[in-house]
């Protein structure tokens, strides 16, 4: 079992008692009638959004496939969306501010970055190239640095050419 995963059911957990503590709190301050119409039409704009974001996220999948670009940046842009959706169909009321703001496009912007970073992390350097193009390298102007002294190359098999893969550091 990896070791992110033992956690899973404590979060759950302290999900749904922070769900309850919020609703009671609502419902104390408005009413728990108000609370209960409230947590309805989250669920209600959810399910809504739910067709609407999966369906945005296949068409920009689809328009990045036709035209031969890397789907990745579509792809985690409708993921970000469909779990905004998700969180906001989901009943209760912090869900549902945290699936709102997934859909707010500064915050989808960061979540978006987010999942891309995590996804990089976790797949190779082919793959990630595959999803999301080739990789950015911001470089930094400065003093210049003394170069180092180029060696020489190490001349093996007679300068022949030597079959061989690169094999990531970790991932073998």
């Amino acid at each position: 079992m990896r070791r992110g995963l033992r956690f899973v059911p404590l979060a759950l957990l302290l999900a749904v008692v922070l769900e309850l503590a919020v609703f009671v709190g609502v419902g104390r301050a408005l009413g728990y009638g108000a609370a209960v119409l409230l947590v309805f039409a989250a669920s209600l704009l959810g399910l809504v959004l739910l067709r609407r974001e999966g369906m945005r996220a296949w068409r920009g999948f689809r328009a990045s496939a036709a035209a031969g670009q890397p789907p990745g940046g579509q792809v985690t842009d409708g993921l970000v969306g469909l779990a905004g959706a998700l969180l906001l169909a989901v009943p209760g009321l912090v869900s549902g501010v945290v699936g709102l703001l997934l859909l707010v496009p500064p915050v989808r912007r960061l979540a978006r970055a987010g999942v891309r970073r995590a996804t990089e992390r976790r797949v190779s350097s082919m793959v990630a190239g595959d999803l999301f193009g080739p990789r950015t390298v911001r470089v930094r102007q400065g003093a210049p640095q003394p170069t180092p002294q180029p060696e020489q190359p190490v001349v093996v098999d007679g300068g022949r050419a030597i079959e061989g893969e690169i094999v990531e550091p970790g991932r073998h």
